[in-house]
Parts: C-alpha cells; sequence; structure tokens
C-alpha cells in the first residue's frame, strides 16, 4: 500500500510527523507503484544518482536536523535557487532501481521514504532546508568497499573536498560564520549534487552579507597594503584613508605603544598564520591626516623607519576617471628616519640620541667603510673611511684614516660628529662594531635613545662600481648645469677622493635616493675634510673629560664649555659655534682676525653698527638654513617661504647702503665681508615676493597665493572655469523657480552642502517637487533637495578646483625651483649671518668681569695669571680661587711639566681643567677668565682622567687606562698639553708606581707640556733628576687632635710636595660610618709608622756607607741621604 498522500489535511503537523514514520511499515504492494506526481525541484534533494554505478545512494547533508513537514506557511516558502536546476528531478519512471526491480516486487523501504519527503519538500523553504531531519539512515552501498579503481577514485575526491573545506585551522570558525551570514547557504557544494572532480562549488552571492570579508578574502584596499608592505618589510607604514592615516598589522602595534593611540585588536602578522585564524582583520590605529608630522616626529624619534602613503587621487577627479570601481591610488610618497627628516621646521633637535661626551645628536647620517690593514692584536691597523651628511643644513664631511686597535680615530669622529643614523658598508672588525654599537646609544646606555644603524653589503669589485657611479651621478650634473666650467671643478674634486670615501660616497648617494634627498650631494661647496691642518682636533676623551658639549652629571649642555659661550641668537649660528668649539684654530693669523672682531664689537664707539646688528639678529626668529635646505628639497609651505623670503629682504634693507666691505662700518676684515654679503640677495628676494599674495598666505589660500598678473596660464584657465560654472548655477536658479511655481529660489548652504534649495513641507508645495529632484536633508518645516543639473554642474566645479589645485602646486613648485637655483648666493648670506652671531656671542661672553683678550705667541708655552675655570664659576654661589700657570716646552728654566699633589677633594682636577679649558678658549677666539693669558698654539689637548670600565669593548678599567694613555705617548708633541690624572692606581702599587714614573720620565724628556696628578709622593723625588718636572700640591690647612684632624681645603696651588692625602677625612664627609672611620685611622697610623721606621733604617745603612773612604759612590749616596731627609 503507497503512503498517504499529504492532500489528506492532516489535524496537525504533530499527525503529518507520524504519518511519514509510520509509512516505512505500510505494508507494500506487489503491484507497480502508482505513478508519482513530478515533483518541483527543491534546494535539498533527497537522493543522489551516480550514472557510472547505476546505484542510488542517499545524501543526507545533516541526519540530526528533523524533517519540516507541509505546515510552513507561503509566506515563508521561496523559489529554488536557480542552480539547483541542474539535480535530477526523482519519480517512477526514472528511478533506475525501480526499473531494475522485478515488476512484482514491492518498491524499496527507502523508495517510499523518497516519495514523502518529496512532497514534504515542495514547500519547504531554502534556509529550513538546512535542518531537514533523514528519518532513515543513509544507504551504505556495498560495492563501494570493493576496492575497484572507481571507488578509491571517488573516495580521493571526497578526502579533497574535506581538506579543502576543514583542512585549514581556522575553517570551524569560517563554517561558523558563514552559517550565519549567508541566508541561502554557501551553493550547491554542501547539499546538492557534486561532481566527482576537484572543483570548488559555485557560491550564491544572494543574501550575503560583508562582501570579500565574510569569505575571508583581502579587501582590495588591504591588498593594495599588503603589496606596499612586501616591498618596505622593515618601514612602518602610515596609509591615507580618507581623512585619517591608518597603521594596519604589527605597525598598528609599534605606533599605538610609541604614540599613546588605541589599537583595534586583529592580526599582527601578515603570513596568516594559524595562530590568528580567529581574526578576519588586521590590527589597526590611526590618527587625523593634521597630525602627521607630529606623530612622524615621534616615531623617528624612537628609531624607527616610517613611509607615509597617500592618496593620489581624490574624489571628484576619481568619480569621472577610468577606475572609478577600483580603489583609491596611493603611494609611498615619504620615507622618514631620524637623520633624513627635513619635513618639519623644527626638526629633530634635542630628541635624538647623543652617545657619551658629545653634545645632542646634530641630525648627521654617517657612513663607514673599513677594511684591514696590517698586523693583529696589539698592533692591528684598520683602514677607514666616512662620509658623514646633514640634510637639514647641506653639510658633509669626509675623511679617510688609519687607526689603532683602540680605535681612538674612529670614536674621535663619530663624537665630534654624533651621528642620529649609522650607514655601515660591508663587514666591519670586532673592535670597530662593539664601538659602534655602543656609540650608537643602546637601551642600556643612559644617554639617550638608541641611534638607527643599517648595513649594506660590500661587494669585491666595490671600489670600481662606486668609482663609476658617482661618475654618473656627477657627469649627469655637468650636463644639465648651466656652470660647465664650475660642474667640471666639482667632478674633479669628486675624483680625488679615496678609494675608502668613495665607497661611503657611493653608499650614501644611493641610499638617500630612498628618501629623495640624494640630490644634496650637488653642493659641493659644503665638502669638508673632518681633519683639516687648520685645526685643533680635540678627541673623545677630551670632550668628555673637559666637559666641552654636555656636562657629565647628567649629560646635559648646561654646565658645559658650550653652554658657557652660547650667547647666539639665531640657529644657524647655535650650530656654527658648536663647530667653532670642537675645532679650535691652528693658524694664529686667523685667529688674530677673530679676537680682533670681537674687541671691535666690544669697542664703545660701535655702538650703532653693534646695536644694529644686535636688532637684525634679534629679528631673525626663523631658522633660515634649514628653511633654504627645505625649498632646495621642494618640501618648503607657502608660509614658510613667504616668512623665509621676508626675513631675507629685512636683513637686506638694513644693509642695503652697503656695496661692499669698506662699507661695512668696521674695521676687522671679517666684520665688514660679513655684513657685506647680507644685502646681495636683495633684489633677487624682492622680485620674488612682488609675485605672492600676501593675504592669501596669511588666509591660506594656495588658490591665489600668486598675484593675478603673475599667475601661469592654466591657474587662469581653471579659475575662468569655476567662475563660468558657478554663473550657471545662479542662472539655474530661475529654472528651479519656474519649475516650483515662484518668483525666484535662493541656494542655502547646510552642515558645508551648498546649493541647496529649501520647499515647505506642505502638499501645495511638495506635490510641486519634481521626482528627479533629490532630496538631501529635512527638518519638520523644510525639505532641502539639488536638482539632476546642479549635481551635475558641482561636479563640474569640483573637478577644475582639483585641476586648479594641481595647477597651483606646479606654479609653487616652479617657484621653488627657480629659488632652488640661487642656493649657493642665499646659503653664503645666511653663514654670513651665522658668522656674526658667533662673533656676537663671544662678544657678549668677553663682556663678563674678569675676561681679558689673550696674546698669541709661535712658541709652545701657556702662561696665564689669576686663571679660573669657565663653567664652575658660572655654577658656584662662593666665588672660585685663581691659580696661575706656567708651562713650557722650550730648553729653560720654565717647567714643562707640572707633578700635582694635594689631598682628595683639594681642586687638583678642577685646576688642571682650568687650564685646559682657559687654552681651548683662546684657540676659539674668545676672551678666557684670567687677568692676563699667552698662549702657544697647541695642536691638541689630551686628557686621560676618571676610572671607569669598557664592558662593550671587553676592557677592564686598567686596560682602558693604559690603552688611553700609550695612545697619548704616540700622538703627544712638544705643542701639545697632556692632562694625566692618578695614572697607575688601577693595579698593585708597585706596577701602578713604576709605569706612573716610566711615563712621567717619558714625557718630560720629550718636552711635552704636561699637567701629572698623582697621590703617589715617591715620585716627588723625580724632580731632581728630571729636567722641567716641577712639584706643586693644593694647599690646605689642617687642625684637631691626632686621628680627628680637620682638613680646611684652601684651593691654592702652591710648590712642593703634600705627603698625604687625607682620605679619612673625604670618608668622614661622605658620612662612613664612625666604628669604620676609627678602624681604618689605626691601620693608617700603623702603616704609616712602618713605612716611617723603613725609611729610618735605609737612611742609616746609607749613613752607614758614607763612613768609609769617600769615592763617587759615597757622593751618589750623599745626594739619597739628603733626598732622603727632604722627605722625612
Amino acid at each position: 500500500m503507497a503512503p498517504t498522500k499529504s492532500s489528506q489535511n492532516p489535524p496537525s503537523s504533530q499527525n503529518k510527523k507520524q504519518q511519514s514514520i509510520s509509512s516505512f511499515f505500510t505494508p507494500k504492494s506487489s503491484a507497480a507503484p502508482k505513478a508519482t506526481p513530478k515533483p518541483v525541484p527543491t534546494a535539498r534533494p533527497s537522493v543522489t544518482i551516480d550514472h557510472e554505478d547505476d546505484l542510488p545512494r542517499r545524501n543526507v547533508s545533516n541526519p540530526s536536523k528533523r524533517s519540516i513537514d507541509d505546515s510552513i506557511s507561503d509566506e515563508e516558502t521561496q523559489e529554488p535557487s536557480p542552480k539547483r536546476a541542474r539535480q535530477s528531478p526523482v519519480n517512477a519512471t526514472s528511478n533506475p532501481v525501480r526499473n531494475w526491480l522485478p515488476k512484482d516486487a514491492s518498491p524499496p523501504l527507502n523508495d517510499i521514504s523518497e516519495q514523502s519527503e518529496v512532497r514534504n519538500s515542495s514547500k519547504i523553504s531554502s534556509r529550513t532546508s538546512k535542518y531537514i531531519f533523514s528519518s532513515s539512515p543513509p544507504r551504505i552501498n556495498e560495492d563501494d568497499d570493493d576496492g575497484s579503481e572507481e571507488s578509491i577514485r571517488r573516495k580521493k575526491a571526497l578526502h579533497a573536498r574535506f581538506v579543502q573545506k576543514l583542512g585549514a585551522p581556522d575553517s570551524l570558525a569560517k563554517l561558523k560564520q558563514n552559517r550565519w551570514n549567508n541566508n541561502d547557504g554557501e551553493g550547491e557544494g554542501e547539499n546538492g549534487e557534486e561532481d566527482d572532480e576537484d572543483e570548488p562549488a559555485p557560491k550564491s552571492t544572494k543574501g550575503k552579507k560583508g562582501g570579500a570579508r565574510a569569505n575571508g578574502k583581502l579587501t582590495p584596499m588591504e591588498v593594495q597594503f599588503l603589496d606596499i608592505k612586501r616591498k618596505n618589510p622593515d618601514t612602518i607604514i602610515a596609509y591615507q584613508v580618507g581623512y585619517k592615516f591608518r597603521f594596519f598589522g604589527e605597525d598598528a602595534r609599534v605606533a599605538a605603544r610609541e604614540l599613546g593611540i588605541f589599537c583595534i585588536p586583529g592580526k599582527f602578522r601578515f603570513d596568516e598564520h594559524p595562530s590568528e585564524a580567529h581574526y578576519d582583520k588586521f590590527a589597526s590605529a590611526s590618527f587625523p591626516i593634521a597630525r602627521l608630522h607630529v606623530h612622524v616626529k615621534r616615531l623617528v624619534s624612537a628609531g624607527h623607519k616610517v613611509g607615509v602613503v597617500r592618496q593620489l587621487e581624490t574624489a571628484a577627479l576619481k568619480a569621472v576617471g577610468d577606475n572609478r570601481n577600483a580603489p583609491f591610488v596611493r603611494k609611498l610618497t615619504n620615507v622618514y628616519t631620524k637623520g633624513t627628516y627635513v619635513d618639519d621646521l623644527e626638526g629633530l633637535e634635542g630628541l635624538v640620541a647623543a652617545p657619551a661626551g658629545s653634545a645632542p645628536a646634530t641630525g648627521y647620517l654617517l657612513c663607514l667603510a673599513e677594511s684591514n690593514g696590517r698586523g693583529w692584536g696589539n698592533d692591528e691597523k684598520v683602514h677607514v673611511g666616512i662620509v658623514a651628511v646633514q640634510p637639514s643644513t647641506g653639510s658633509i664631511i669626509y675623511d679617510d684614516f688609519e687607526d689603532g686597535f683602540m680605535r681612538s680615530e674612529i670614536e674621535t669622529r663619530l663624537l665630534h660628529i654624533a651621528p642620529c643614523e649609522y650607514l655601515i658598508v660591508g663587514e666591519l672588525s670586532g673592535a670597530t662594531e662593539k664601538l659602534i654599537k655602543h656609540l650608537s646609544g643602546s637601551k642600556s646606555n643612559v644617554f639617550g635613545d638608541q641611534a638607527r644603524v643599517e648595513r649594506v653589503d660590500k661587494p669585491k669589485t666595490m671600489a670600481a662600481q662606486s668609482f663609476s657611479h658617482i661618475s654618473n651621478f656627477y657627469a649627469e650634473k655637468v650636463q644639465s648645469s648651466q656652470d660647465t666650467e664650475q660642474s667640471s671643478r666639482v667632478l674633479d674634486k669628486v675624483h680625488q677622493l679615496s678609494e675608502h670615501v668613495t665607497i661611503c660616497l657611493s653608499a650614501m648617494i644611493t641610499h638617500l635616493k630612498e628618501y629623495g634627498l640624494e640630490n644634496i650631494f650637488d653642493l659641493t661647496k659644503n665638502f669638508q675634510p673632518f681633519s683639516a691642518r687648520t685645526h685643533m682636533l680635540l678627541n673623545g676623551n677630551t670632550l668628555s673629560s673637559l666637559e666641552v658639549y654636555v656636562n657629565q652629571t647628567d649629560h646635559t649642555e648646561k654646565g658645559s664649555l658650550f653652554w658657557t659661550l652660547d650667547r647666539t641668537r639665531t640657529r644657524a649660528g647655535k650650530r656654527l659655534l658648536r663647530n667653532w668649539v670642537g675645532r679650535p684654530l691652528l693658524d694664529k693669523a686667523k685667529l688674530e682676525e677673530r679676537t680682533g672682531a670681537v674687541e671691535e664689537l666690544l669697542d664703545g664707539t660701535r655702538t650703532k653698527q653693534v646695536d644694529r646688528l644686535k636688532h637684525v639678529l634679534t629679528a631673525t626668529k626663523s631658522d633660515l638654513e634649514k628653511i633654504l635646505v627645505r625649498i632646495y628639497y621642494k618640501k618648503a609651505a607657502r608660509p614658510e617661504l613667504l616668512g623665509f623670503l621676508q626675513s631675507l629682504q629685512k636683513i637686506a634693507n638694513e644693509y642695503s647702503h652697503v656695496k661692499e666691505p669698506k662699507d661695512g662700518g668696521f674695521k676687522s676684515s671679517i666684520l665688514n665681508e660679513a655684513v657685506a654679503q647680507l644685502p646681495t640677495m636683495g633684489d633677487t628676494v624682492v622680485s620674488m615676493l612682488d609675485r605672492i599674495n600676501l593675504e592669501a598666505v596669511k588666509s591660506d589660500d594656495r588658490y591665489s597665493f600668486f598675484l593675478t598678473e603673475h599667475e601661469t596660464e592654466d591657474i587662469s584657465d581653471h579659475k575662468l572655469g569655476i567662475a563660468a560654472v558657478e554663473h550657471e548655477l545662479q542662472e539655474h536658479r530661475a529654472v528651479a523657480a519656474q519649475k516650483l511655481g515662484r518668483k525666484k529660489v535662493d541656494y542655502v548652504t547646510v552642515a558645508g552642502i551648498e546649493y541647496l534649495i529649501e520647499v515647505e513641507n506642505s502638499k501645495i508645495y511638495l506635490q510641486k517637487v519634481p521626482a528627479s529632484w533629490i532630496k538631501i536633508s529635512h527638518t519638520k518645516a523644510k525639505s532641502r533637495f539639488h536638482t539632476p543639473e546642479v549635481i551635475k554642474m558641482m561636479r563640474e566645479r569640483d573637478q577644475h578646483k582639483e585641476l586648479l589645485a594641481a595647477a597651483c602646486d606646479d606654479a609653487f613648485e616652479a617657484l621653488l625651483t627657480e629659488i632652488s637655483a640661487q642656493y649657493q648666493p642665499l646659503r653664503d648670506c645666511i653663514q654670513s649671518l651665522a658668522i656674526l652671531d658667533c662673533l656676537m656671542s663671544l662678544a657678549d661672553v668677553a663682556t663678563q668681569p674678569g675676561y681679558t683678550r689673550p696674546t698669541f705667541t709661535s712658541e709652545p708655552r701657556i702662561t696665564v695669571s689669576q686663571g679660573r675655570h669657565p663653567m664652575v664659576e658660572q655654577l658656584l654661589l662662593d666665588a672660585y680661587v685663581p691659580n696661575d700657570i706656567q708651562l713650557s716646552s722650550l730648553d729653560n728654566d720654565d717647567p714643562s711639566a707640572l707633578l700635582i699633589t694635594g689631598p682628595n677633594m683639594g681642586g687638583k682636577s678642577s685646576y688642571v681643567r682650568s687650564v685646559a679649558l682657559v687654552a681651548i678658549m683662546g684657540q676659539i677666539g674668545s676672551y678666557v677668565p684670567a687677568e692676563s693669558a699667552e698662549l702657544g698654539m697647541l695642536d691638541a689637548v689630551f686628557t686621560r682622567m676618571g676610572a671607569f670600565d669598557n664592558i662593550f669593548r671587553g676592557e677592564s678599567t686598567f686596560m682602558v687606562e693604559l690603552g688611553e694613555t700609550s695612545d697619548i705617548l704616540k700622538q703627544a708633541t712638544p705643542r701639545s698639553l697632556v692632562i694625566l690624572d692618578e695614572l697607575g692606581r688601577g693595579t698593585s702599587t708597585h706596577d701602578g708606581v713604576a709605569i706612573a714614573e716610566a711615563v712621567v720620565r717619558e714625557l718630560v724628556q720629550r718636552r711635552v707640556m704636561t699637567l701629572f696628578i698623582t697621590h703617589y709622593q715617591h715620585l716627588a723625588r723625580l724632580e731632581s733628576g728630571c729636567h722641567g718636572l716641577k712639584n706643586v700640591h693644593m694647599k690646605f690647612e689642617e687642625s684637631g687632635k691626632p686621628g680627628e684632624e680637620e682638613v680646611t681645603f684652601l684651593y691654592e696651588v702652591g710648590e712642593g710636595v703634600a705627603h698625604r692625602s687625607y682620605g679619612l677625612n673625604v670618608a668622614r664627609l661622605a658620612n662612613v660610618l664612625k666604628s669604620v672611620i676609627d678602624v681604618a685611622a689605626v691601620k693608617s697610623k700603623d702603616l704609616e709608622q712602618s713605612v716611617e721606621r723603613r725609611k729610618v733604617d735605609n737612611l742609616c745603612r746609607l749613613m752607614g756607607t758614607m763612613m768609609g773612604p769617600v769615592g763617587e759612590a759615597d757622593r751618589d749616596a750623599l745626594d739619597r741621604v739628603v733626598a732622603a731627609i727632604e722627605q722625612l
């Protein structure tokens, strides 16, 4: 008996379900089954026919779901998806199983069930079909396990589809998400008939939400971002999206940490790692466009490399372009690091890393190349070449030198230049690598952030490639230059560079091309050798010990020599003064000129000229040197350019009467030449200013930056186009008024939306509004519309505005190019202003009480009367105690070396530092803090002060001490000043005394001017045997009972030796426990008495030897007895 049809109208869905289940137990008729009506194709057929095996196979997608009955309402019923159309309908005549059975056989059990399911499925929606429960288990074909090739192939295909669906670690999460996102299922691949071939099932787009994101795919914008990121993996990308810049992935995490902005969780990796499978988008962080340079500055200050990706098209132009359906065109427009950040006028001054002993990093990029020289161990020599570039000012320094195993030459240059970024060419030796790591300011270094270090490969043919590269680079400049003679000289100068410098120059040009700054090398007049013979070289130890750039307490500028001399009013002047302080002059004639200029500025008869100069310097607020370089790079903004030109105009107007140097009003040639240079660019600057609209710059209107008569043809055309469109918009009001039945219509602007037509919200007025008008906004009283003509004309106007903006930018860039052609004359003018600023600063220092002009002599000597420490006297509340010094390398009665003894904290180090600082200040061209000073031209100042190890280079305290002493002995000349503080204290007493004595003898014999501080009183006896050595000590007064002496420091230098150091007094001042001090006092007394007894015993033995016959040896013994008595 056939199952009961659904047309019997059962009373409830429960009964219908019961009928479906009981139909399996209904007696089967032996007659042929009644033909079933032709079923309607549904979204979920119940049987899949395998035509190759001619056997029915049950295809149950989810046996856990119950069958849905016919009671579903018509409102919920949906038409089947057209993608299901190729599924075969199931009926009595087309079923191959029924045709295969005998005529008198009853239909198979599953066939009866199929008929019921087909009837029920006619009203099942595509959504509910996913949850249908199959009442019978799937029929398993026994032939599937026969091991035939066909069944194996079919199983492999099923397995491949399984792996495709569920093989990925995040497949389950995606399936869950797709189940809820897609109302109509994923398509035929899950429930319908599938081919045995491994093909992805077609996916339905009906009802799908989220686009590419819902399928786990990348959006077009993300694909665009990843393409840029793969090309710049070491760069943090700031990606413009609309009115914000966004960071994605790991870049977002870094930016959130450095900038303090919120990071939206998501994928941090860009490689689809399984650990982040639960995220469907990248992590992100963002900030407004207006804050770009604020955040970029903070990122590069932290040592990061930052790339800025901008949208290169606007919405208006994109709407009429060929790529209107594609994402915005974006490009990496700028890349920044510490050294290449020139887009902000303030720069990074005071923010970047500064190694110990140097000033805050100066913005230099330093390229270093090294090759192995000769020797090994302590005799190792390396050949080094450097090129340092300061993109913000255009300054370029180069040098080629040989260095020893201590790498003191490299250290000296790095501390002087203070680079904020290193470019290493090829491999470095171990010692150099450790030095770079230390001086680049690692995180364990208290002196600042970590400087950026980048590396490039060095092939074997690097020298030949570099020579060819720079030759081609400058040959192109010669061809494009109008001044071919000057360009040829430039090319010849470059070809004369050494091999290592050529390698560094080529690597630096290639490196700066990434940042668009390679044209800075066109300005070869800025090339300066580091080791110039006209300057004294202060090595790294001297910079640190004498606190030339920063103090040794908190490593800030306050309390340094530079801080003492810095009274500059302009930033260019400050940078130049820093250069002067670190490189004192050796040329006596130039030094006399500089000090003469300072003296003339102090002359009361020049008050008018000095006041005018002060006024010009004070009025110059902007950094003209940096703005000029930004103009050369075409990065200057319009207000910036206007301020630059106006400043130069004011300077030129002040000295418009000066036509040649003799009109300067001074006697000094330095002052007259600098003043004469100031007005030279006045006419050029005025011609530039005559084109600019002042009010437009103040209102930040780039469309009217140029005056009308100086606008380009493109600007005029687009302005006329905009005016024409706006005229048409006004004419359109009459048309709109006619349609509304009014006399006139006025446009209104609401929330920045222009050309809106307001209509009152009443049927009388609204029924006159055409259907083509687009409603933009409304209130209770009025509605606002745009007509189709207004929309079209506004779009046309926006296109003209975008093209006008581009034309204005092109015209402005052409003006910058025109100014760049005058770079060298403008830079000479600004450099002259900086020189005047430095001389005025030195003159202001000279006005302090107790300062005097030094006199210079060609003899190697230092004679200072009542000299003082320049920094200490400004920081002390009390008066500084002055002292005299007299040293000479000549073979005369003046000593060449002083052996200085005295109690701890008696002022020994302050005394020797004051001598060195007075000598350096004199050779800078400054007045000195003394009553009088006669100074010889020193070629160097060497210091060995303080006790510290160098763990970064694997050197102990004593190793550092002797290594520095070794370098001093190799480089010192009779024109050098050497300061040695407590040499030999890092080892045992006997070895320390022996080394100290040997060094003193060596320096005295070579007549090197030396100040030797020691607590080894035994060395005092060298005075009698070493011609040129003199014993002096720091005076003090002792009071109190033995064991509890109180020492009063007088801070005066006197002749003779201090035989005690009074270390217990320092322990008492340091608040060491009294019990410890008492024990130390007893032990000190015992040791002192023991030493004195040995001395007396030795003296008695010497006296005994003198009782014999008188001879030459006895005369020597007599001298020793006299010396021993003096020491006692």
